[in-house]
């Protein structure tokens, strides 16, 4: 069975996301790639670790996320994963460029009716990247929220701990991050 989250629950979620993001920006923000090929980084992503976040709460395995780019050139984005009583459950996202590079994107939740609302929007920056597009690290700037993404439901173990140390590098607290199950 595939459950939507409810449009309150998502506005609600992530505006508060969107507001803590904003007010606790350290001043040494962590580091960006230097470039990301947009249409490359479209596909499927599946989680491997992350830094806990209320919104996944209720998720116990199968997380993954699917990127895709409009004929507009829009980005969108189907969260999904597997509640404990077998069921999924998705959210889907618009996400906008915020620098030349690609690197730095703001993701909104809301209804396009209004995803207007500047406080609904969460950071999502890319830091680690690698040259095939196989392997990501992404954060928000404060430091707060943190995944490790893969295009292969399971990451060897030398690469997932060497994208832990990348984030640990960059200030991230990894001994909260939890491992996802695929």
């Amino acid at each position: 069975m595939n459950m939507r989250f409810p449009a309150k629950f998502v506005a609600l979620s992530l505006g508060i996301l969107a507001a803590t993001a904003q007010s606790a920006e350290p001043q040494n923000e962590p580091q960006t790639v230097a470039q990301v090929d947009i249409p490359r980084y479209m596909g499927t992503w599946y989680e491997q670790v992350r830094l806990p976040m209320r919104f996944q709460d209720g998720c116990v395995s199968d997380v993954k996320a699917q990127y895709r780019l409009t004929e507009k050139q829009v980005v969108k984005i189907t969260n999904s994963c597997r509640k404990k009583d077998g069921s999924m459950i998705s959210a889907d996202a618009e996400v906008k460029k915020v620098d030349e590079n690609g690197s730095k994107l703001r993701i909104s939740f809301l209804p396009k009716a209004i995803n207007w609302v500047p406080v609904a929007r969460s950071s999502y920056w890319i830091l680690r990247l690698d040259d095939n597009y196989q392997t990501a690290l992404v954060g928000t700037p404060n430091r707060k929220y943190l995944w490790v993404l893969s295009r292969e439901p399971k990451l060897d173990e030398a690469t997932l701990q060497s994208y832990i140390e990348t984030a640990k590098q960059q200030g991230y607290d990894v001994s909260k991050l939890v491992r996802s199950v695929q």
